[in-house]
């Protein structure tokens, strides 16, 4: 009966990340850069000369800082690194290709669904709420599909959020130290509780805390890598592009790749890593103080850029420079997730292993806790206010089963679930594009009024 189970999740996840699928997260992403004539490429300058501003906050409401810092924590996790080792593991160092088509396609339609975000939320008991069930409903005028989103999110987020995040990690240390799962699970969660029982304003202070620290010491690692390689750099470049449309060959313990497992690989983790599509940036940008809805569209351009433009190619460039793909462990098992990437920064230099795992920690827990904001706040939608707290201890609980269960299984029902969101956000966001025009247009007069001024 469990196998039956999880070769029927096995089998939904490679129909929802079918054809169908990909062609409308691309079309979405094509549709809107024509639309807003190629915003994400005209104003990248402006997107993150933006996101080094405001820090002002009111109330229950956080800063325009700290909505990108939840929204890296959300981002800027585990999906950057098990998540891009895993796609190369599975479709080939050429998944990393459609990793950066994914996401730089995608940079406007998370702009669309922030900015949508922003104009649909409602303000009750001094604090904001939002996201795509709030425009689902308000302007799709489509209460089911509202439900459904919420419901497939809160769900996404006790999988991709939480449980993905705690197996990433207990990976990572067990290659390290002579620990057992169940172990990690225990400490992240007690972490878990203590900052996520603290509320909204306790995620943020941590979310800055954490974020800045993480990226410094994985990007330093990877820098360090990539600058001893570099002259290996410019051919491996050329073989990513390459085994993109040509598919790669096995390789040790790599059975070898084809075009679309690369393109499902590369656009489906592009996804998860950057949250394109899924709707998560909505909801906590909705919780910040801000004048005008673009203002922070376009600081989800840079937050895009961030995760997968940065954190995502040292990822993939450390992995294809070392050569590691098709590696085997001690058992005879190919490698693959956070342990392929411990890998691959050990043979980049003494060490490095441990900087992947030092990593990995802050990379998880800030990807829990924001994921554990939106998760929370869809299921308030669902449920009401009052939930919230069941729903903290749902997730706090979940940790360590997360940490002891097998790989492909949680990244299979994570990936499900972030299918099923996707849909009806789509929607939202082709129902809605001349809210989202108008927005943009208000926001860049102002800004020229400025600018004259």
């Amino acid at each position: 009966m469990q196998f039956d189970f999880f070769t029927l999740v096995s089998k939904l996840n490679s129909f929802i990340w079918g054809p169908p699928l990909l062609i409308a997260l691309s079309g979405v992403g094509i549709y809107f850069t024509w639309l807003l004539r190629g915003l994400q490429f005209r104003r990248f300058g402006l997107a993150h000369k933006l996101s080094l501003g405001s820090g002002e906050k009111t109330g229950e409401a956080i800063s325009e800082r700290d909505s990108l810092m939840m929204s890296l924590a959300g981002t800027v996790g585990i999906g950057s690194i098990a998540g891009v080792a895993t796609a190369i593991a599975i479709g080939g160092i050429g998944a990393l290709f459609w990793l950066w088509v994914a996401s730089f396609i995608g940079m406007v339609t998370k702009y669309a669904e922030t900015v949508l975000g922003v104009r649909y939320r409602i303000f009750e008991k001094g604090a904001f709420s939002g996201g795509p069930m709030y425009y689902l409903e308000k302007g799709v005028k489509s209460p089911f599909l509202a439900k459904f989103f919420a419901a497939a999110m809160a769900l996404s987020v006790l999988g991709g959020g939480n449980m993905v995040q705690t197996n990433a990690v207990a990976g990572a240390v067990c290659e390290l130290l002579p620990v057992q799962p169940i172990w990690v699970g225990v400490i992240l969660m007690m972490l878990t509780a203590v900052a996520l029982l603290g509320g909204l304003k306790s995620m943020s202070r941590t979310a800055n805390l954490l974020v800045p620290f993480m990226g410094i010491l994985y990007l330093g690692g990877g820098g360090f890598i990539l600058i001893k390689y570099a002259s290996l750099i410019p051919a491996t470049l050329m073989m990513i592009v390459k085994t993109a449309f040509t598919g790669q060959a096995a390789v040790g313990g790599f059975v070898g790749s084809g075009i679309i497992i690369a393109m499902q690989m590369g656009f489906s983790r592009g996804t998860f890593s950057s949250e394109i599509g899924l709707g998560t940036s909505a909801i906590s940008s909705a919780a910040a103080k801000t004048d005008y809805p673009a203002r922070l569209g376009l600081i989800s351009i840079a937050g895009v850029f961030l995760t997968t433009g940065v954190v995502c190619t040292c990822t993939g460039l450390v992995i294809a420079l070392t050569g590691v793909l098709g590696d085997t462990d001690a058992d005879g098992l190919l490698r693959s997730g956070a342990p392929l990437a411990f890998h691959a920064f050990e043979k980049g230099f003494y060490g490095g292993g441990l900087v992947v795992t030092l990593s990995l920690i802050p990379f998880a827990f800030t990807t829990m806790i924001g994921w554990a904001y939106c998760g929370e706040k869809a299921f308030e939608y669902l449920f009401g206010e009052k939930s919230i707290v069941w729903y903290r201890w749902l997730f706090i609980l979940l940790v360590i089963p997360g940490a002891v269960l097998d790989l492909q299984f949680i990244w299979s029902f994570a990936n499900l679930m972030n299918g099923l969101m996707i849909f009806p956000n789509l929607i939202a966001l082709i129902v809605l594009r001349r809210e989202v025009v108008e927005e943009t247009e208000v926001f860049f007069a102002h800004f020229r009024g400025l600018a004259k001024g």
